[in-house]
């Protein structure tokens, strides 16, 4: 190798390196131009819907879409709170949510539980059983679903919108569920059963909180289709006391008159909490999402 071979290496070097900064640079830059492209599309709908909620009918009608109003009308949030009824169905709306998704989180964690960790015949059949709901259409149950629940004296009942809840919301909690508890090692419970845990103790004690991460994942998945669900709450609910919001916001809707400023206060009141639990708890949805990816 000559001097000026040796001389110009170096050189070299210095230009591939500043020319993989640069290509790394510009790969940033796109990147991330197009997330806040992607970003802001998902928020103008949010945008939008406020900017709705803050006007009269006369505006709605005669105003661009994202055209802000001289005088935004905040009453609209005032009177559906107050007159509308919109705090019990807000009301009604908080303790269902909460309520189904207990259950099917506790009860998905159970049956999870027995199929991977425990060896029994027919765990495969049950888990087969559980997976085949996820193939049945929610609008094929609503017929047989209301003769059951009117046999049972359960229609207009919120215990009808909690046991449809737990039972179409399980097989997808169940199916996160899976590969999280298939990658969690057997010698934390080979060690919990040498020290005289019962297998009660050891699922609530050692394996549950394991699982906090994928279980903040499915606890938000149930969240959102519980709060938003309208169907059963439509079908199998009449009176306004159990009613919940996706329901309530048909009160505004009248024979003649519509008073669309109210329905967007409703519809921004009935989403707020989702982005708010969304937004503290989106570490952990993440971090669910990937540990439920992995199968040991």
């Amino acid at each position: 190798m000559t001097t000026e071979a040796v001389a110009s290496s170096p050189s070299r070097r210095q230009q591939n390196g500043s020319g993989r900064t640069l290509q790394h640079r510009i790969g940033s830059i796109i990147m991330y131009t197009v997330l806040a492209a992607v970003a802001v599309i998902q928020i103008l709908p949010l945008f939008w819907l406020f900017i709705f909620s803050l006007k009269n009918n006369q505006e709605v009608f005669n105003m661009a879409p994202f055209a802000i109003p001289a005088h935004p009308h905040w009453n609209n949030y005032v009177n559906v709170w107050t007159n509308g009824n919109i705090e019990l169905y807000f009301l009604n709306s908080v303790w269902i949510t909460l309520v189904s998704l207990v259950f099917t989180v506790l009860l998905a964690s159970f049956v999870t539980f027995a199929v991977t960790r425990m060896r029994w015949k027919g765990s495969k059949l049950v888990l087969g059983l559980f997976m085949v709901g996820l193939m049945i259409p929610v609008h094929s149950t609503l017929i047989p679903l209301f003769s059951i629940f009117t046999r049972l004296h359960l229609t207009d009942n919120p215990l009808s919108i909690i046991l449809s809840y737990v039972a179409f919301n399980l097989p997808t909690t169940i199916m996160i569920l899976l590969g999280f508890y298939y990658a969690l090692p057997k010698e934390i419970e080979e060690a919990a059963i040498i020290d005289g845990s019962s297998v009660n103790t050891m699922f609530f004690k050692i394996v549950l909180p394991m699982t906090s991460s994928v279980l903040a994942t499915t606890a938000i998945i149930n969240m959102i289709y519980n709060w938003n669900e309208f169907i059963f709450v439509n079908t199998f609910i009449s009176s306004d006391t159990h009613k919940t919001l996706t329901v309530g916001v048909q009160n505004f809707i009248g024979q003649y008159t519509t008073d669309w400023g109210a329905i967007g206060a409703t519809l921004m009141i009935s989403i707020l909490p989702i982005v708010l639990v969304f937004l503290v708890m989106s570490d952990r949805i993440v971090e669910g999402i990937a540990a439920g990816s992995v199968k040991g």
